[in-house]
């Protein structure tokens, strides 16, 4: 295991940082996993407008979840949210970063 992967294995297990959730691909089993939430803020340009929207991001470890796609659900603390775009790999290839909208 790299010192990286070691690294961001901490992260995710953290009580601080990590969090449980229950990640159902579309038509499969729920499992377990840690997520870390990135609830920030998008600011999108379109054209001279500027818009606004709040937005609901968490990381995925690729060993936890293999191959997210957009439509499989993510329940956290019990309110369920839908991958929506495709999801985003780090450069390490450890951890994929999705968009969610609620259910």
């Amino acid at each position: 295991m790299s010192a990286f992967a070691a690294a961001l294995s901490a992260l995710f297990a953290n009580p601080n940082i990590g969090r449980d959730a229950v990640y159902i691909a579309d038509g499969g089993a729920p499992v377990l996993v840690r997520i870390v939430a990135r609830r920030a803020d998008a600011v999108t340009d379109f054209g001279d407008a500027r818009l606004w929207s709040e937005t609901t991001r968490v990381d995925l470890r690729v060993a936890e979840v293999p191959a997210p796609r957009p439509g499989d659900r993510i329940e956290i603390d019990g309110d369920a949210f839908l991958i929506q775009g495709e999801p985003v790999r780090d450069r390490e290839w450890l951890v994929w970063t999705v968009d969610l909208r609620p259910v």
